[in-house]
């Protein structure tokens, strides 16, 4: 798994647009899996800073009980909607997979709150091309690195 530090080293200006699909809004989905293996969505926030992808969650809460028991989690950017009519000016949705491993609290933090950071093993934005011809998918993968294909 790599970290974000080591993603923004390998594809630096693949990265910023996929923070800046992040850092668009607050929230932000993420899916985990239940005991029985079903997926869970629930919403989330995630601070992306200094490399590192890192997150939160209350005490008791289920979607804690869920990465406790399997830290394997995707993360779904906030979706924004393109201008009427123009779907080139959507900026895309980003999506991050990995496992979450617990760290230490911040001093900030509320009490009794878990943190993990996300240890990354695929990253991928998509969106439509300026041409409004192609939908292109942009990812990273852990062994691969960078990507770009599109579709018609």
């Amino acid at each position: 798994m790599a970290t974000w530090r080591e993603i923004e080293a390998d594809a630096p200006q693949f990265a910023a647009r996929v923070r800046s699909r992040f850092d668009a809004g607050t929230n932000k989905t993420m899916a985990s899996l239940r005991r029985d293996g079903a997926p869970r969505i629930s919403g989330t926030e995630l601070v992306i800073n200094n490399g590192r992808i890192t997150l939160g969650m209350m005490p008791h809460s289920l979607k804690l009980h869920d990465v406790l028991r399997d830290p394997r989690v995707a993360i779904h950017s906030p979706t924004l909607e393109p201008p009427v009519g123009q779907p080139s000016e959507w900026a895309g949705d980003a999506k991050l997979a990995g496992v979450l491993v617990v760290t230490e609290p911040e001093p900030t933090d509320p009490p009794d709150t878990s943190s993990f950071e996300l240890h990354v093993h695929e990253v991928v934005l998509t969106y439509i091309d300026s041409d409004n011809t192609h939908l292109v998918i942009e990812s990273w993968h852990e062994g691969r690195g960078w990507e770009r294909i599109s579709r018609l």
